[in-house]
């Protein structure tokens, strides 16, 4: 006789999935994305730009490297829950310090295994991504019902603005480089060559570290930042970090301050939502994606070289390149659809790309567009 269930995933179409739970119990509702990265489980988990999403792994090989406080994101993780094929293995990694159950269930994250991940991802591909509730019980009870009632009932993410939600209440300077095989972290210089101010939709610690390893004096904002907070730092460059939710909505506070600082002699560096938060200040529009990009193989294409570059990506929205004005340039393009993933502006220090050059795990084939940024600041001293 085989095991109970002690955990099931209820979509809204009704459709229910049962395996083994781990990590905390409960339930939550959220949107079921896949990502089909080999490595860097727990730094997706704790990018705040999976804020109300339950993460499949095509990947099978799960909890193996276990968990490092280094490797974290985000000082949790913001991932609602994860979906995996086989249960989490033990780890084997000199790094980690517990392992990947014990570290959700402490901090609050639903685990299902055993499930049929490639049928769930196949289901995704072609139907979008649905909204789920992922439920934990030990004892193995659940109301299917009521489940797949909460999943239809849950509004999804268009119109949602999440970045208030993982963005930092209050500023700060950041204060550490990028890692270093048998140094961890490298300090920073007291004197930094230039000064940047971040505005915060959800960053990742990485870019920080990315920026800060370019030469940057990172000043950290909040998301609702006005135009006047950020010049009171009297910045040589403006970045705009990555972040969850819906763009439009987190527009609405964030596009009259992009727009102020577009008037500005100021090089603007965008990344993920940051890039969508530009396009929009530009004057363009974003749509929903049926079930986003979500790995670290993911194609690009730069226009203007010709150059193909393995990134990494994780978003649901995407700028439509149709309506980018006059003046804007389309600058890449994704392989897999070819859909927008960066722009500029003609003839001005501002630009933006739709992935993750900083991606910690890898691949690292743009992590030069950090060094884009601190050139633009160096040309505007000239």
């Amino acid at each position: 006789m085989g095991q109970k269930p002690t955990a099931c995933l209820a979509l809204a179409d009704g459709t229910i999935f049962y395996g083994q739970g781990f990590g905390a119990t409960g339930e939550v509702v959220a949107e079921l994305v896949f990502n089909t990265a080999m490595t860097g489980y727990q730094e997706i988990m704790t990018d705040p730009s999976y804020a109300a999403q339950v993460v499949i792994f095509t990947f099978p090989h799960i909890g193996n490297t276990g968990i490092t406080p280094e490797d974290d994101e985000a000082p949790d993780p913001v991932a609602a829950g994860i979906v995996v094929k086989w249960d989490p293995t033990e780890p084997s990694n000199w790094r980690a310090t517990s392992d990947l159950a014990d570290w959700m269930a402490r901090r609050g994250r639903i685990g299902i295994g055993g499930v049929d991940t490639r049928r769930l991802t196949r289901a995704i591909r072609q139907q979008g991504a649905p909204h789920v509730v992922l439920a934990h019980d030990p004892a193995g009870n659940f109301d299917i019902a009521a489940l797949v009632a909460r999943a239809r009932a849950w509004p999804g993410l268009v119109g949602m603005d999440l970045a208030r939600e993982v963005s930092c209440a209050q500023s700060y300077r950041w204060d550490e480089g990028l890692w270093q095989w048998g140094q961890g972290f490298a300090p920073i210089e007291d004197q930094r060559p230039f000064r940047v101010v971040a505005v915060d939709y959800g960053a990742k610690r990485n870019i920080l570290r990315s920026l800060a390893g370019s030469g940057a004096e990172v000043t950290v904002l909040p998301a609702t930042a006005t135009a006047d907070e950020i010049l009171a730092h009297d910045p040589e460059g403006v970045f705009l970090s990555n972040g969850p939710g819906d763009p439009a909505a987190t527009g609405e506070y964030a596009v009259p301050m992009i727009q102020d600082l577009l008037e500005r002699d100021l090089p603007i560096f965008g990344i993920c939502l940051g890039h969508q938060m530009l396009a929009l200040a530009l004057g363009a529009k974003t749509v929903k994606m049926g079930h986003g990009h979500h790995g670290a193989n993911h194609p690009v294409r730069d226009i203007e070289t010709g150059k193909v570059e393995i990134t990494s990506m994780n978003h649901g929205f995407a700028v439509d390149a149709q309506t980018l004005p006059e003046g804007v340039i389309e600058t890449h393009v994704s392989l897999f659809d070819g859909s927008n993933c960066g722009l500029r502006v003609a003839d001005r220090p501002v630009f933006s790309v739709q992935y993750h050059p900083e991606a910690s795990p890898g691949p690292q084939d743009s992590a030069y567009l950090f060094e884009r940024f601190a050139e633009a600041m160096a040309a505007r001293r000239r």
